[in-house]
């Protein structure tokens, strides 16, 4: 039940993450007509890096791809992949578990399922990211805090649509991790 331009399953579950976190990197782009004006430069130049980097590791499609190492996958050898819970809980209560390798349904179904963002990309990241750009004042925003926020299993859990919370979670991000400290010269006289 593959298209014929995938070769295997592996490569459609792959390509299948890496749509879930290309459409990511699309909201936190479309964004910008929200950025203050006179951190749209800034704002853009941080979407740049973060898309350089999603290219460069290829949208994290490792998380479903059986193929990978176990360190960064989400599933068995077999392709099974369990529900990490809601954002709130360490666990899934109901037991949650799919294989989208076993058949065509199960992949269908599997679809239904979410990379859920625990401190939540649309209320807390991505406008947290906006507002650091545009008070930054002299500081270098850690794009890179918000790149593991917007698209790592750091702040992404996988859940089943039962457990998918879509109430507001009220998390916010670490204030202390916004901005990077400048590296210094220190002169030697």
């Amino acid at each position: 039940g593959l298209q014929s331009r995938f070769k295997n399953k592996s490569s459609y579950m792959r390509y299948s993450c890496e749509s879930r976190i290309r459409s990511y990197m699309k909201e936190v782009s479309s964004f910008i007509s929200n950025v203050h004006p006179t951190a749209r430069d800034a704002y853009k130049r941080i979407i740049d890096l973060m898309s350089d980097k999603l290219k460069s590791v290829k949208y994290n499609g490792c998380y479903f791809d059986r193929r990978e190492e176990e360190a960064v996958r989400l599933c068995t050898t077999e392709g099974w992949f369990s529900c990490q819970g809601p954002f709130d809980r360490d666990d899934c209560p109901c037991k949650h578990s799919i294989n989208p390798y076993s058949n065509r349904e199960s992949r269908i179904l599997f679809s239904t399922w979410n990379l859920d963002h625990i401190i939540e990309k649309k209320r807390a990241v991505v406008p947290e990211l906006a507002e650091a750009v545009k008070t930054r004042d002299g500081r270098e925003v850690n794009w890179e805090y918000f790149y593991q926020l917007l698209f790592t299993v750091d702040n992404l859990k996988l859940v089943h649509i039962a457990c998918h919370k879509k109430t507001n979670h009220n998390l916010s991000c670490d204030k202390t991790k916004i901005y990077r400290k400048r590296k210094q010269n220190h002169k030697i006289s």
